[in-house]
């Protein structure tokens, strides 16, 4: 199993003193110091206007960093494909994955804040037509051996071809999972999968039951094995109770005064396709730093971390990434975390961190 690093740039706190510029620069530090402890990969969040994060440009953060590092994983997590045209997310992210030498890791969802459609004049409650619609141009325009049309809903053209092509061939997506209707679609398309495990739980019971769930779809319906799957993880190692109550209120500032706003909550405006996000705003507001499980972090000494991970590890999950800055974490404890992990943690799975 991989490790890789994971930001939502998450900003949006009372009273934070934190710039979006400075977090921007923050972030970008932090993944050249993922490339420098042995880390598998950086996935970069997108969102837009200030609202729960503040980097709304992913490939250009990558494409600086591709530049900087020689092994690291260069991965959005995730385009928020519905607010982009297709063909720009193909040609824009093949042109990075020919020049980082194929390490790009392309993943693509739809978000779940309406405030960060409307300025780009995009139809939330149709956001999962959009998206499916986006993300088979985006998969076609790579994988198609020469001109061709689209004929769908939201977008339609004539006689194109997408150039440069994606070194790595296929690039294949990994679809952002929050439902089952997206787990159905990136079954049906033999596209990679990637959870957030407290929605996993929410919809199939665990996390094991998420994979499980899209390996068996694709082997009942399509007669083929699962793609890789993968998940995301807040997580904070911590030697004494004072730090793991740190790291617990953290998360729990980042979800009641960060997150909660970005989701979909009242029942008269939330588009079908969003309802879960219901319950899972109901679950969020009333969460307790104590009630926190590992079906949401990853928090405690290393060796409670490890015996968690070993538990991820036998559900089928390929790779973990990890949420080390939530919560206006300061910068240098992040990269202290991060080195940390790999010097601790990393190695009881056969990964050794690189000179730090």
């Amino acid at each position: 199993m991989d490790f890789g690093y994971f930001t939502l740039s998450d900003n949006r706190y009372p009273g934070n003193s934190r710039t979006p510029e400075q977090f921007v620069r923050e972030i970008y530090d932090q993944a050249l110091w993922a490339e420098t402890v042995g880390l598998n990969s950086a996935w970069i969040g997108e969102h837009h206007f200030n609202l729960l994060g503040v980097n709304a440009s992913p490939h250009m953060l990558l494409a600086q960093l591709a530049g900087a590092t020689q092994r690291i994983r260069l991965a959005p997590a995730v385009v928020l494909l519905p607010v982009h045209h297709p063909l720009q997310v193909a040609e824009d992210w093949a042109t990075l994955d020919l020049l980082s030498g194929g390490r790009v890791d392309f993943a693509a969802g739809r978000g779940y804040d309406v405030k960060e459609y409307a300025p780009f004049g995009v139809a939330f409650d149709k956001s999962a037509e959009i998206f499916a619609e986006g993300l088979e141009v985006v998969w076609r325009a790579w994988t198609e051996p020469g001109k061709w049309s689209y004929r769908g809903q939201h977008y339609r053209f004539e006689d194109i071809e997408v150039r440069p092509r994606p070194l790595q061939q296929p690039l294949r997506p990994y679809v952002a999972c929050f439902s089952r209707p997206t787990m159905e679609l990136a079954a049906r398309h033999d596209w990679n999968i990637i959870y957030a495990p407290f929605a996993a739980a929410m919809v199939y019971g665990s996390l094991a039951d998420a994979v499980r769930s899209y390996n068996e779809l694709c082997q009942s319906q399509y007669a083929r094995p699962g793609r890789r799957t993968m998940c995301s993880y807040f997580i904070h190692i911590c030697d004494t109770p004072a730090e793991e109550a740190y790291g617990r209120q953290a998360l729990i500032r980042y979800f009641q005064d960060a997150l909660l706003a970005a989701f979909p909550s009242d029942p008269a405006k939330t588009p079908p396709s969003y309802r879960y996000f219901i319950e899972i705003v109901s679950i969020l507001k009333s969460l307790k730093p104590e009630s926190l499980t590992s079906k949401s972090v990853l928090i405690g000494s290393p060796a409670k971390i490890i015996d968690d991970l070993k538990t991820i590890e036998a559900s089928g999950i390929s790779e973990v990434i990890l949420y080390f800055n939530y919560g206006l974490k300061p910068h240098q404890m992040v990269k202290d975390q991060m080195q940390r992990f790999m010097a601790e943690i990393a190695p009881a799975f056969g990964k050794l961190k690189l000179s730090a």
